[in-house]
């Protein structure tokens, strides 16, 4: 599988880590930006990376900053992009069986990089459910256009 990993320069570290960690299981690593432990802001790297998903370079995308939710928040912004906190190994599972999130995000300050490792490992592991959770994603994808997602029902095609 090809992975995006970014972070901002307070998830450098874990990205480091993790990039080592998912090539060791054969797949192929996008590392998007330096992981010098410069400054930078996260929402240019969350960018990246939740275009790299959504235009088809990357199957998945990994973001680390200090807490995970700004990361998180601008990854959302990219059209097409489902990005979800990884808090623990089975949210991080769950947000790809249930909610058919593309990119997982986590907390470089408060996270260890071993859980941070189960979890993506959860993360990638896992596919889509679909069924009642397919009406919720096209649901997501009508607020993502503008629409009111209440109109989307079991048969609604979108």
């Amino acid at each position: 599988m090809k992975i995006a990993l970014g972070s901002d320069h307070r998830g450098d570290h874990a990205v480091t880590s993790l990039a080592k960690h998912l090539r060791e299981q054969g797949h192929e690593v996008i590392l998007v930006g330096p992981c010098d432990g410069q400054s930078r802001d996260y929402p240019d790297e969350a960018f990246l990376v939740a275009k790299s998903v959504t235009d088809g370079n990357a199957d998945r995308g990994v973001l680390v900053c200090g807490s995970g939710n700004g990361i998180c928040i601008a990854a959302n912004k990219v059209a097409g992009a489902r990005a979800a906190i990884g808090y623990s190994i089975e949210a991080a599972e769950m947000a790809r069986r249930h909610n058919d999130a593309n990119v997982i995000c986590f907390s470089g300050d408060h996270s260890d990089i071993n859980v941070i490792a189960r979890s993506v490992d959860a993360f990638l592991r896992a596919e889509f459910e679909g069924g009642r959770h397919a009406r919720r994603v096209k649901k997501i994808e009508a607020i993502e256009r503008g629409e009111d997602p209440a109109k989307i029902t079991a048969t609604t095609r979108s």
